[in-house]
């Protein structure tokens, strides 16, 4: 049986589907029993818990052959930091105490680092406590930038008329749709073929800059004009907060884009076929991004 904790989140909801249409046996894992229903009826199992609770944790794994393994976000947190190694320890201990033989674990590029990387240092501490599991097969999958992590510009360029962010306009970044995240890490779990401590980085279709970004981004919602530009962190962290970040949560934000910034954070695999992966930032936008950018459009 598979266990998949964030199971109605952009990756574990691909893991569980996919495995499901394998007909493999899976317990799937969230807070919500509602967003967890769909699942259900395609033969999952329902386990409503949160990744905080460690007797609830332990119950979730029990019976398991092999898990797929992340950390919820909890942007809100006031002590982020705390939030995650709290939740690395109650999964440390699930997996260990119930004898799992194999885990899929998304992690980040950037968690080879131990300071300087804000919410990616949680996914380094974590590999280090999985690490220390006997008898754990693990493949740690550092993820590179998410496409997602591009949506809340469509509310910038609604409010500003052009994109902004933290992040150097001009830095190459391997991004990554969450969907290529999910399938691979679905078809690793499905062969099981990992043994001891693996890691392997998944890096996007190419690496791609926010200013080609606003550039495929404009084309695709018709301001062919649309620029993006690097904004000061102290002018950002309002915004931030804003959105439904802590104080805390924005600092580490801010944190990550200053070490992805100055090459702290980067890839240290070279590109190739095994770290490529399928989805290309033009069909993002148009399969993500445009509709999303529409509907609050549309609201507006």
């Amino acid at each position: 049986m598979y266990v998949v904790i964030g199971a109605t989140g952009h990756t574990g909801s691909v893991v569980a589907e996919k495995l499901l249409a394998k007909g493999e046996k899976v317990r799937v894992v969230g807070r919500d029993a509602r967003r967890l229903e769909g699942l259900k009826q395609k033969g999952a199992e329902a386990f409503v818990a949160d990744v905080t609770d460690g007797s609830a944790m332990a119950r979730a794994f029990s019976g398991a052959e092999a898990a797929y393994v992340m950390v919820p976000p909890n942007i809100s947190s006031p002590n982020v930091r705390s939030y995650q190694e709290h939740v690395n320890d109650v999964l440390a201990r699930a997996l260990q105490n119930n004898g799992v033989r194999h885990a899929v674990v998304l992690s980040s590029v950037g968690a080879d680092k131990p300071d300087r990387t804000g919410p990616v240092l949680g996914l380094h501490t974590l590999e280090q406590l999985l690490e220390a599991i006997a008898g754990l097969n693990v493949l740690f999958l550092r993820a590179g930038y998410f496409m997602e992590n591009i949506l809340p510009q469509v509310s910038v360029i609604q409010s500003l008329g052009h994109m902004a962010g933290p992040i150097r306009s001009d830095l190459g970044l391997p991004m990554i749709a969450t969907r290529d995240i999910g399938v691979f890490a679905a078809e690793a779990l499905s062969r099981r073929d990992f043994q001891g401590k693996q890691r392997r980085e998944l890096l996007g279709a190419r690496d791609v800059t926010y200013a080609q970004v606003a550039k495929v981004v404009g084309a695709a919602i018709e301001k062919p004009d649309l620029s993006y530009r690097q904004v000061p962190a102290a002018q950002l962290k309002p915004a931030l907060t804003q959105m439904g970040m802590s104080p805390n949560m924005a600092d580490l934000l801010l944190e990550m884009s200053d070490a992805l910034n100055s090459g702290h954070m980067r890839a240290l695999e070279p590109r190739s076929q095994q770290n490529t992966t399928a989805t290309t930032i033009e069909t993002f936008v148009g399969e993500v991004f445009v509709p999303a950018y529409r509907a609050k459009a549309a609201r507006a």
